[in-house]
């Protein structure tokens, strides 16, 4: 049996925020970032492939960065992720990858064109 790559999560650390309502009470509702998990999650950046990179231009998507983290359940598409650099990414696709070791997601992350408000 094949031994697993040990996963190395160096490159810095997300946080993932889910778009809700961030109005007071009484206020016209207003979408904006919602906090998903209390802690920072680590990750590394992988390399976004050609074929990758190709499929989503067809479907007039940008496919910008790739991002590697520990598997962490609750994750979807449509969360947005804050990396180190500041910008916002809209998750377009979450995959699991097993053969790392610890179990680990593979992220493809679009810019957000329009910057949400922090909730």
């Amino acid at each position: 049996m094949k031994k697993p790559i040990t996963q190395t999560y160096n490159d810095g650390v997300i946080a993932i925020y889910s778009v809700g309502n961030i109005a007071l009470p009484g206020d016209r509702p207003k979408d904006g970032l919602l906090l998903k998990f209390e802690n920072p999650i680590p990750y590394e950046e992988r390399t976004v492939g050609v074929t990758r990179f190709v499929l989503n231009m067809q479907v007039q998507s940008t496919i910008e960065k790739l991002l590697r983290i520990p598997y962490v359940k609750g994750i979807s598409r449509d969360d947005v992720v804050v990396p180190i650099d500041g910008e916002q990414y809209k998750i377009k696709q979450v995959q699991i990858i097993k053969d790392v070791e610890p179990k680990s997601l593979d992220l493809s992350l679009e810019r957000v064109a329009n910057r949400y408000e922090f909730g």
